[in-house]
């Protein structure tokens, strides 16, 4: 698919894995709408890369809703979803304060899992009602982030990984749900990458974990996410697969 000139919408996209997607699409000539919770952050990189922004919880229907709407208003049917919005905890299941809480646990759900599949049905049901594009055989696209930590998790990632595990497992039956309107659904688990997530980390924390990736021995650059999410726009074979990005690395235990 080509996104020039389609609506495109970028979750989490202020920031990270989602800002240099937003940015490498945007730069492809699609009309990029990015939702996020960080309204500064967000306001300037849509402004940046020419696109919209919009205030917007995931695991909230009607604020995807909206969200959707507003696209449409700005940029016609969205026509490629991107979803990178979800948050990282840290928890053993049973630590010094005792057992991992209930609550945590299925907010870590709720929003990587939940909030993927919220967005996902939402912009899915506008696609098909907006049928194929002229001329072609498909009729969107959406990508899923998910993480190695659904093969690898690790001490402490209990949440993490069953919500990005979901994502994984969900990829190819929603591929075949919507295999009869041309909409592919693809999943990318990216491994350690350059994101906010690392910034606090010290120099030698960091040091220590690019030498633990083997092949190149650094983090990832979000720029090559973007550059993955946008060949797997633009390669109409690709469907219902989950892509591994992450230089050959499998995570230790801790």
């Amino acid at each position: 698919m080509d996104v020039k000139d389609l609506g495109v919408v970028v979750t989490g996209g202020a920031s990270g894995l989602g800002g240099a997607t937003a940015a490498k699409l945007a730069l492809l000539g699609a009309k990029v709408t990015i939702f996020d919770l960080n309204e500064e952050l967000g306001a300037s990189h849509a402004a940046a890369i020419g696109g919209l922004f919009c205030r917007v919880n995931v695991a909230d229907e009607a604020d995807v809703i909206a969200g959707f709407d507003a696209a449409e208003a700005a940029h016609g049917t969205t026509r490629v979803l991107v979803n990178c919005a979800g948050i990282a905890v840290a928890v053993k299941t049973v630590g010094r304060d005792g057992a991992h809480t209930l609550e945590l646990f299925q907010k870590v759900i709720n929003i990587n899992l939940g909030g993927t599949f919220n967005c996902i049905r939402i912009a899915a049901e506008r696609m098909c009602a907006a049928g194929r594009l002229d001329g072609s055989e498909e009729g969107g696209v959406i990508i899923n982030t998910a993480s190695v930590a659904a093969y690898d998790g690790q001490i402490g990632q209990a949440a993490y990984s069953a919500s990005k595990g979901g994502v994984v497992g969900m990829t190819l039956p929603i591929a075949r749900d919507l295999a009869r309107d041309g909409i592919r659904v693809n999943t990318i688990a990216p491994g350690l990458f350059q994101t906010p997530l690392f910034q606090g980390l010290p120099e030698d924390a960091v040091a220590a974990l690019s030498k633990s990736v083997p092949n190149p021995a650094r983090l990832g650059d979000p720029k090559e996410y973007g550059s993955l999410a946008a060949h797997i726009v633009e390669n109409a074979y690709i469907n219902g697969e989950t892509i591994r990005l992450d230089g050959a690395i499998r995570m230790a235990p801790k």
